[in-house]
């Protein structure tokens, strides 16, 4: 916005009220305010809704508070032109902090044309994100539940874990319930051992010597019907996420190629990011957006902090997972960046880096619906040439041998 707006509005939501100020700019330039509060019902937000048509108001601000400015947005949209704005970005002036006090401010600072709007996705991509963080919520609690498992089993002394790699597969599930049922003998137990588990009968049998009493197996107990309801209702969501995103099933498979993007990272950067790239000037932009990128912070010269900044901390998960993923694979640009990266700059950034050019390469294949295109361990030494083998020659006559080169004829 680069013009001043003749008549706006500005929302300080809360879980139950919601102060409006609208203010509009008289003949002599000089800015009028009306301020009224609303509840957050239904009702009542239609009543806001009919009072800003009335004042003729043509923008609306607000902060993006919590989940609680979503109804009132939902409701408005469409008969206003509107901004969310980070919180962060219109922090009032301190002293005198009230909700009347920030609605004008608000209102105030939209009027001059000094807010940006947060990008808000459209209601279809909001219920994929729904589905998604659902998802990533319930494996998290699925594996706290595993953890607790372990630390009952701890508890009891039945290592169980230093043998078997996991502890919840088919074999330690047997083992688990017949604990529960009352059996305590290692010899039995460990006779539940299926597959290449079998090969270490003597250490399992040693393992599940432990003292396992009615505590612990009321736990266990709780601890695994908590499990099976858990992984019955994460099959349940990731059929519904499957239908949902049936109809970017192409777009799903170019970003599977990126090595380290699995199906599950792929739907997540669908449903965070979206299809639509012009809403991000630059893949840049994008990276900045989801808080990928060094952050800025210099004064007299100096740079004082490169700590990335905040932003979309669903996308900043996934993405740093799949760069974890990716540092693992053999051959790839991805794991040669990790590489060049993680003795100066430890791991932790080595990884940013890796899900910083995952973004880069997801922004321009959405926007050109293009595949993956590999450039392989060998791009950095590339870019080097002629400065890569000068400094091989170098290191080699510093240990006393004559260098002599001869490129090789393909």
């Amino acid at each position: 916005m680069d013009v001043i707006v003749q008549c706006c509005c500005g929302l300080d939501v809360h879980k139950r009220t919601v102060q409006a100020c609208v203010r509009r700019v008289d003949g002599q330039g000089q800015g009028q305010e009306q301020i009224r509060s609303f509840g957050t019902t239904t009702g009542q937000l239609l009543a806001l809704s009919d009072w800003l048509g009335q004042q003729q108001v043509s923008h609306v601000a607000m902060e993006s508070t919590g989940v609680y400015w979503k109804p009132v947005w939902h409701l408005l949209q469409g008969q206003f032109t509107l901004l969310l704005v980070n919180a962060q970005h219109i922090k009032h002036v301190p002293g005198r902090k009230t909700d009347v006090k920030d609605s004008q401010w608000i209102a105030q600072l939209l009027q001059y044309g000094l807010l940006h709007g947060s990008f808000v996705p459209p209601s279809s991509q909001q219920q994929l994100r729904d589905l998604t963080r659902l998802r990533t919520q319930m494996i998290a609690r699925h594996s706290q539940t595993a953890n607790r498992i372990q630390k009952v089993l701890e508890d009891a002394n039945v290592k169980l874990a230093s043998v078997a790699s996991d502890v919840l597969g088919v074999s330690g599930r047997a083992m688990l319930q017949a604990m529960i049922d009352g059996q305590s003998d290692p010899q039995v137990l460990a006779g539940y051992a299926r597959g290449r588990l079998k090969a270490k009968a003597a250490a399992l049998r040693e393992a599940l010597e432990g003292r396992v009493d009615g505590h612990h197996r009321f736990l266990l107990s709780l601890l695994l019907e908590e499990l099976a309801d858990s992984e019955r209702l994460l099959e349940r969501l990731e059929r519904r996420i499957e239908e949902a995103m049936a109809p970017f099933a192409s777009e799903l498979t170019h970003l599977d190629e990126i090595p380290g993007v699995d199906a599950r990272v792929a739907q997540v950067i669908v449903a965070e990011v979206g299809l639509d790239m012009s809403r991000f000037p630059s893949a840049a932009h994008l990276c900045s957006w989801a808080g990928m990128c060094p952050g800025s912070h210099e004064s007299a010269g100096k740079r004082k902090s490169g700590r990335t900044c905040k932003g979309n901390r669903w996308l900043r998960a996934a993405l740093v997972q799949a760069g974890w993923a990716a540092s693992h694979t053999k051959q790839t640009y991805l794991s040669a960046l990790f590489g060049r990266l993680v003795g100066r700059r430890g791991k932790k950034r080595a990884l940013v880096a890796c899900g910083h050019s995952i973004l880069n390469s997801v922004y321009y294949m959405l926007r050109d619906g293009v595949g993956y295109k590999e450039l392989g361990s060998g791009h950095f030494d590339e870019l080097a040439g002629g400065r890569m083998t000068r400094n091989l020659v170098r290191r080699l006559e510093a240990q006393g041998y004559r260098v002599t080169l001869e490129k090789q004829v393909a």
